[in-house]
């Protein structure tokens, strides 16, 4: 499976007897799968299946579908009122003394009000199955194309979000490698930092501050930070190389890198590494912003 984006546009057009149709699928980023459908009076019995078709192939994005349908041959049918029709000839009957006895013109009774109805045909119960199983094939043809369209952008995307993992994984290496972090550098800073205190106050008690020094190079350490960053790195590019809609996990993986950068700032003790941190929240912004756009 490929990453998908959540934003594109598709149209798909196709007929049936006199009837010309076409769909247009516009889809933008959405938290879930927002259906917005836009029937032409007297195919609403189509929605359900129209639903069903859109979420099998789509989980996420806000999508509009609109069906345009046009009659391309008006065909049209004379529809006799029969109760009028007899009612007519009744009142003929009635009046048979009175009014000329010749048999009634078709010319005569299509001027009577009413009796006779022109009106645009009304298709048959099969040609109407065969144009609604036709507008959803066409309706099928259009989602394909939207999700290569939306799978096309996923790719690009896939790699924009690779860079970006791959500049965490080095950021979070030049923490790791950092002069800062060593066993050395840390006993070097705290003894200088103690020899200060005890030279200040010469009275404290020197095995409470070597224990208190102890514990705040335990608390200042990174190590676990590091950690954490280098398995969200792999579990990033499993989840990218695994495509599919991971849109909502890696953006849960994109505010766990911005904890550990904010760890790793807070703890900081040398410019190299905050630097690091800094940049490692940039790069984590921008992984982040583009993950919203994934399926």
């Amino acid at each position: 499976m490929t990453l998908q984006s959540m934003t594109g546009f598709a149209r798909s057009e196709g007929s049936s007897g006199r009837n010309r149709f076409s769909w247009e699928l516009r889809s933008v980023n959405g938290k879930g799968l927002d259906l917005r459908l836009r029937l032409p009076p007297g195919l609403e019995r189509l929605e359900p299946d129209v639903r069903r078709l859109i979420s099998e192939k789509f989980s996420r994005g806000n999508l509009q579908a609109t069906l345009n349908l046009a009659v391309t041959e008006t065909q049209v049918e004379a529809v006799l009122n029969r109760d009028a029709l007899a009612a007519v000839l009744a009142l003929r009957k009635e009046l048979g003394d009175v009014v000329d006895p010749a048999p009634l013109r078709l010319d005569t009774l299509m001027g009577i009000r009413g009796l006779v109805e022109i009106r645009e045909a009304e298709e048959g119960e099969e040609a109407v199955a065969a144009r609604d199983a036709a507008i959803l094939g066409c309706l099928g043809e259009a989602l394909d194309h939207l999700r290569r369209m939306r799978e096309g952008e996923g790719a690009v995307l896939a790699a924009v979000l690779k860079g970006h993992v791959e500049r965490i994984a080095e950021l979070a290496a030049v923490v790791e490698a950092d002069p800062s972090r060593s066993t050395e550098e840390i006993a070097k800073r705290l003894s200088f930092q103690l020899a200060a205190l005890l030279q200040e106050a010469p009275t404290l008690d020197r095995d409470r501050l070597h224990a208190e020094a102890a514990l705040l190079a335990t608390k200042a350490d990174l190590r676990e930070e590091i950690d954490r960053l280098k398995a969200h790195v792999a579990a990033a590019n499993e989840l990218i190389d695994k495509g599919g809609p991971v849109g909502r996990r890696l953006d849960f993986l994109a505010q766990e890198f911005n904890r550990e950068s904010n760890t790793i700032c807070s703890k900081s003790n040398a410019a190299a590494v905050t630097a690091a941190g800094i940049e490692l929240k940039v790069v984590i912004d921008q992984f982040r912003e583009q993950v919203q756009n994934l399926e």
